[in-house]
């Protein structure tokens, strides 16, 4: 039996361990950081929790006689990432990450790319003083300094402190639909969104929203990938590399 070990905690990898856990002659084990409370289902076995670096990972392994390993983690869990090329590496397991593709600017968009979150918060003063911010419960440190504007924070679970002074805090989770992110962004009266390019349709609708009520949109570019990592853009390629390895 081979036994495949998933990064997991993005819609991808939990389609990819439902399409893995009834093959007969696998079995697949989803590994999750434990950040969020309640995780949605996951077929086959599940871990939950860090491993304790790459040397951690490598050992886990090795132990468990891992036979492929999927990092379909999300495109912003740069440490994860690095941390799978390296055990990998040093096991000699073969790898590869499942990355979405990310999004692209249309006509009619009026992105401002930043690369991390500390530049996302320098161009907002500039861009608008009703921000929604869409960059997870993590990080906002890096806007807590900005005492000038009002902040609607949407995250999955309450964001961690330090937060900015002026902040709602909106519990929701995608996917959500165009018309209920127009709703958002008027009753709201938001003039600017912050969001990283997680990539994806469940929640690409705010972005048609700020397109068709004109607002400027701070995109936060995703961290570069390790050198050397192979990668597939959706299940159906990691289903097709998965078969040769």
């Amino acid at each position: 039996m081979s036994h495949i070990l998933i990064l997991g905690g993005t819609t991808e990898a939990r389609r990819l361990a439902a399409e893995l856990a009834v093959r007969a002659g696998v079995r697949v084990t989803t590994s999750l950081a434990g950040r969020v409370a309640r995780p949605g289902a996951v077929d086959g076995d599940v871990r939950i929790g860090g491993f304790g670096g790459a040397e951690g990972l490598a050992a886990w392994l090795r132990e468990h006689r891992v036979d492929a390993l999927v990092d379909a983690t999300h495109p912003f869990a740069a440490s994860i990432t690095a941390h799978a090329a390296r055990a990998a590496a040093a096991t000699g397991t073969p790898a590869v990450v499942l990355r979405r593709p990310g999004w692209r600017p249309v006509p009619g968009d009026r992105w401002h790319e930043a690369a991390s979150l500390a530049e996302a918060a320098a161009l907002l003063p500039g861009l608008g003083h009703r921000v929604l911010l869409t960059t997870g419960r993590l990080g906002l440190a890096a806007f807590a300094h900005l005492t000038g504007l009002h902040f609607v924070v949407r995250s999955v679970e309450p964001p961690e402190p330090p937060m900015p002074p002026d902040t709602e805090v909106l519990l929701a989770r995608g996917p959500f639909t165009e018309a209920d992110e127009t709703a958002l962004l008027r009753e709201r009266r938001i003039d600017v969104v912050v969001t990283k390019d997680s990539g994806g349709e469940a929640t690409a609708a705010k972005l048609t929203a700020a397109r068709t009520l004109a607002l400027p949109v701070v995109v936060v570019r995703r961290p570069p990938l390790p050198d050397g990592v192979m990668t597939v853009p959706d299940v159906a390629g990691a289903l097709e590399w998965l078969a040769r390895v």
